[in-house]
């Protein structure tokens, strides 16, 4: 029996761990200065942020491309593209939905039924393995595109061209950790 649980921790941990290869074709992605004017193409000029924000994976500081297929066209999607802010962060229905997604992508195996740590580190802070996840932005690029810590991206596209996460789904489940931290919206 133990020689089956650590079977079944090792294909686990290989399974999380961090595919280097992109097999996303670079023709569907969407460089930072795209991504705001892409999806508000059918928003009213009013509702359209200006600024862009630009993201970075943890791993090498290499601009984050994101899929077409990922890009929802969300007010929630719009607003932490432009600003970085997640609007879902306090929202019951949003932090509701979080929790089921952060349930069916297993993130409890690792990081704990409350984000609080278990096998992996704690989400919820105060402290973290990187600082950059304080903010929502950056532990949207953590999540997104993975760790060198052995964390696999969750992002659309990153483990398989046509599965992950999108980002308004990100931004929920991000928003359901925030829940679980003290005094940390990730917005400050």
């Amino acid at each position: 029996m133990k020689f089956i649980s650590v079977c079944l921790l090792s294909l686990f941990l290989l399974a999380c761990s961090e595919n280097n290869s992109d097999p996303v074709i670079e023709d569907n992605n969407l460089t930072s200065e795209d991504q705001a004017q892409s999806i508000d193409q059918d928003s009213d000029i009013s509702d359209i942020k200006q600024e862009t924000v630009k993201f970075v994976k943890t791993t090498d500081n290499s601009e984050i491309k994101f899929p077409k297929e990922a890009l929802e066209g969300t007010d929630a999607e719009k607003e932490f593209l432009a600003t970085g802010k997640n609007i879902y962060v306090g929202d019951a229905e949003a932090i509701k939905t979080g929790k089921k997604r952060y349930n069916l992508w297993s993130c409890t195996q690792c990081h704990g039924p409350t984000a609080k740590g278990q096998v992996g580190p704690g989400l919820t802070g105060p402290k973290y393995n990187y600082a950059k996840d304080t903010t929502n932005k950056g532990m949207f690029e953590t999540i997104w595109a993975g760790t060198n810590g052995g964390m696999g991206g969750k992002g659309y596209g990153i483990m398989a061209e046509d599965d992950g996460l999108t980002v308004d789904e990100l931004l929920k489940i991000i928003a359901f950790v925030r829940s679980n931290s003290k005094d940390l919206t990730g917005n400050e």
